[in-house]
């Protein structure tokens, strides 16, 4: 196992520090490097929610600290996907399914980071029941892929005028995190049974590539820069997961 995972060290760093920088725990770009590499799916969703809970953290620490963090909007995306997230965790999705929805989850997210970003505009008011019922559906989604949901919440909240860009990413990392949480949690099987063997030298890479860009998006960086290259990353996964 030692020679299958010591040469994804360098892309889950990237993608760490690329997710890391607009908030985001990176859990649908480790799924990517994975799909890449051929691995298992029972071993790509708790690896990439542990892996999401370090990168979802750190971001959550640093864009608060920046002061982009709104309360306001957290509560009530993050009320209702807890039992919805761990739902999604317990369901059992035979793989040529769960390579599926992965593909087209995948698929979306790179097709949207390449359509120009929405203008910066004043945010509006955010519907209590829409965002009930979003975070519902959103938890659901992110259990059953093993993703946090990120790549959908802060694109919602941008295309819907709810929240500026850094807002977004700050309020999308303890969504993250509170996502993957529940999601790991349904796990059906032991947490150690489907995590690698070099499981910590995966956590410290992407601890250390999160940091690097958190602390980079959450101060300096233009989201927009990172577009480009996420997409690639993303819409490569998807055609592979699509053809094989």
């Amino acid at each position: 196992m030692m020679t299958d995972w010591l040469h994804l060290l360098l892309p889950l760093l990237l993608v760490a520090a690329l997710y890391g920088a607009v908030g985001h725990g990176g859990a649908s770009g480790y799924l990517a490097v994975m799909a890449l590499a051929g691995v298992a799916p029972a071993m790509m969703k708790p690896t990439a929610l542990t892996l999401n809970l370090t990168v979802s953290l750190i971001g959550t620490v640093l864009f608060f600290r920046a002061g982009h963090f709104a309360w306001r909007l957290l509560w009530p995306f993050a009320l209702t996907p807890i039992p919805f997230a761990y739902l999604g965790g317990r369901l059992d999705v035979p793989p040529p399914l769960f390579r599926t929805l992965l593909a087209v989850a995948l698929g979306l997210t790179a097709l949207r980071l390449i359509l120009p970003a929405p203008p910066v505009t004043t945010p509006r008011l955010l519907p209590l029941s829409m965002a009930l019922i979003t975070g519902a559906l959103l938890g659901l989604l992110s259990g059953l892929l093993g993703v946090g949901g990120g790549i959908f919440l802060t694109p919602l909240l941008l295309l819907m005028r709810w929240a500026d860009t850094r807002t977004a990413a700050a309020v999308s990392a303890p969504f993250i995190f509170i996502n993957s949480a529940a999601g790991l949690f349904g796990q059906a099987a032991p947490l150690g049974q489907n995590l690698p063997a070099l499981w910590p030298w995966l956590a410290l890479t992407v601890l250390v590539g999160g940091f690097i860009g958190a602390h980079w998006g959450s101060l300096h960086a233009r989201a927009t820069q990172l577009r480009p290259a996420l997409a690639l990353v993303l819409g490569l996964a998807s055609a592979k997961l699509i053809i094989i």
